[in-house]
């Protein structure tokens, strides 16, 4: 793996594809800047190096050109951060783009337009990357979170860097950590999947049951695996039509020997509110009316058992609806069993964007092994695919 610690970049113009796709506020404030902080030590090792260095990202999805998906957002937040002139290009391609890297000095850093604003991004157009490439000597990829697109800037524009092309120090950390999760684990490997659905984790299911000496399931999509054992849900989120995979997962763990646990306990509203009238039950026993939003008591204490006995963890959606306050109980709980095992030796690896949010909510990210900062990269990489953005890399 082509590292930038290895290399001095001085006086050489290095574009960096970075993830800043971060949430602005109506006044263009950035309320999350975690994957810009995530970026720092990238831009900071090539502005040591005396490089010039030209950023380039995507933000939201524009249709064309939209000032509220305007990378100008950003440049001020990023200016106090690095503590450098950091200068904006009001186009990523063409004689602007071109103007604008010519004025760069060593140590200084641009910004280019976002880069959805040209169609060609997305369609990994080739013509639009040799532009992109035209900017710069060298092409380093640090956006995880972007890696498992096949896009211009992610993929096509490393083929213009034969020799010059580099993985990012973000980039580097996320791939570690997973491989160190998933292919030099140690045991006993816990993976703990929730979220809403079934149908988004079906793959990363099949994958981890075949690494796995425990798979835990919670959130909306535990309900499906408990009709297929012949539960009573009520008016819990079902997926119908895949109530007949859930039963060939709960058959194929008992055949790996894989220990497959579901929530034995929920906790049930009447409607889809905190306010909503609270039932506590059996999770194979839920009254018509009412729909589970967490896992209960029971099943926080199973899992948190398991937790605290594994030494490589890996945790990708929540146990319920943990946005509001009265269902919020079995996400933070199972985040608090991950810290206690972390703390006692364990590596665990979070990822996902409703399992960052709820580590940041309950004021855990300092206490788990890794974040990572990329929901569908880590899902395809989870899956055992290869990412385009790094494949490129490695070519």
């Amino acid at each position: 793996m082509k590292n930038i610690l290895d290399q001095s970049f001085e006086g050489k113009r290095v574009i960096v594809r970075v993830d800043f796709n971060v949430p602005l506020d109506e006044k263009f404030n950035i309320t999350d800047g975690s994957r810009i902080n995530a970026a720092l030590p990238t831009i900071n090792k090539l502005l040591n190096d005396k490089a010039r260095v030209i950023l380039m990202s995507h933000l939201g999805r524009p249709k064309g050109k939209e000032e509220r998906y305007s990378l100008r957002h950003i440049v001020n937040y990023l200016q106090k951060l690095l503590g450098v002139l950091v200068s904006f290009s009001d186009d990523c391609i063409g004689s602007s783009a071109k103007k604008a890297v010519s004025k760069l000095n060593n140590g200084e850093v641009l910004v280019l337009e976002n880069l959805r604003f040209y169609k060609q991004e997305k369609l990994g157009e080739e013509r639009f990357a040799r532009q992109l490439s035209d900017l710069a000597d060298v092409y380093v990829n640090d956006a995880f979170g972007a890696a498992h697109r096949n896009h211009a800037s992610t993929s096509t524009i490393a083929s213009f860097f034969p020799s010059e092309k580099y993985f990012g120090l973000l980039l580097k950390k996320e791939v570690d950590s997973l491989e160190k999760a998933l292919n030099n684990p140690e045991k006993p490997f816990t993976a703990i999947i929730g979220g809403a659905k079934v149908s988004g984790k079906i793959e990363v299911i099949k994958s981890l049951l075949e690494k796995v000496d425990c798979l835990i399931i919670g959130g909306g999509m535990a309900y499906t695996f408990v009709r297929a054992i012949g539960g009573k849900i009520g008016s819990s989120l079902l997926e119908e039509d895949k109530i007949d995979l859930a039963k060939s997962i709960i058959k194929k763990s008992k055949e790996l020997g894989v220990k497959l646990l579901l929530p034995v306990d929920s906790v049930n509203a009447n409607d889809f509110n905190s306010d909503a009238d609270i039932k506590k039950s059996d999770i194979l026993d839920i009254q018509d009316s009412y729909m589970g939003l967490d896992i209960g008591e029971k099943s926080i204490n199973i899992f948190s058992k398991e937790i605290e006995n594994s030494k490589t963890i890996i945790w990708n959606g929540p146990m319920g609806v943990f946005e509001m306050s009265n269902f919020e109980n079995g996400t933070k709980k199972i985040g608090e069993a991950i810290c206690k095992s972390t703390v006692n030796g364990a590596f665990s690896l979070v990822g996902g964007g409703d399992s960052v949010a709820a580590v940041k909510k309950f004021n855990l990210e300092d206490q788990v092994s890794y974040i990572s900062t990329g929901g569908g990269a880590m899902l395809e990489y989870l899956e055992g695919k290869e990412l385009p953005g790094v494949r490129a890399i490695l070519k």
